[in-house]
C-alpha cells in the first residue's frame, strides 16, 4: 500500500510542477489534444500507460 501511495504522490508532485511553472504551456497542450481525433487521443493513452508499466515492471526488476 505504502508504494501505492508513494506512486500516487510523485504523480502529483509532476502534475503540480508542471502547472506550476508553464500553465500556458498546459493550455497550449490541452488545445493541441482538443485537434485530435479521438481514436489518436486513445493510442497516446495506451502508449502512455505501456510505457508506465514498463518502469514498474523495470523498478521491480532492478530492485527497488
Amino acid at each position: 500500500m505504502s508504494w501505492i501511495i508513494l506512486a500516487l504522490g510523485l504523480v502529483l508532485l509532476l502534475e503540480g510542477l508542471v502547472y506550476a511553472l508553464a500553465p500556458s504551456l498546459v493550455e497550449d497542450l490541452l488545445e493541441a489534444l482538443r485537434s485530435l481525433p479521438i481514436e489518436t487521443r486513445r493510442l497516446i493513452g495506451l502508449l502512455a500507460m505501456t510505457a508506465g508499466a514498463a518502469c514498474i515492471f523495470l523498478a521491480a526488476w532492478i530492485g527497488i
